[in-house]
């Protein structure tokens, strides 16, 4: 199982999605669900930040 994002951690996203089941945690795809959760936040550089602590069973939803 994926270990949990912590908080204040910043995540630069993959140039491309692979598409492989279930997705990686840089993938572009599940930072974006992960930022519309409320859970990351973007920055203008591209970047994410984590704005609270990821529970394991969102990040899992998240990669789905």
């Amino acid at each position: 199982m994926a270990k949990a994002f912590k908080h204040g951690s910043t995540h630069k996203p993959k140039k491309k999605c692979c598409k492989s089941k279930p997705r990686c945690k840089r993938c572009p795809v599940v930072l974006k669900r992960l930022h519309t959760t409320g859970f990351a936040e973007r920055r203008e550089d591209g970047d994410y930040v984590m704005i609270d602590l990821v529970p394991k069973r969102v990040l899992k939803e998240a990669r789905r």
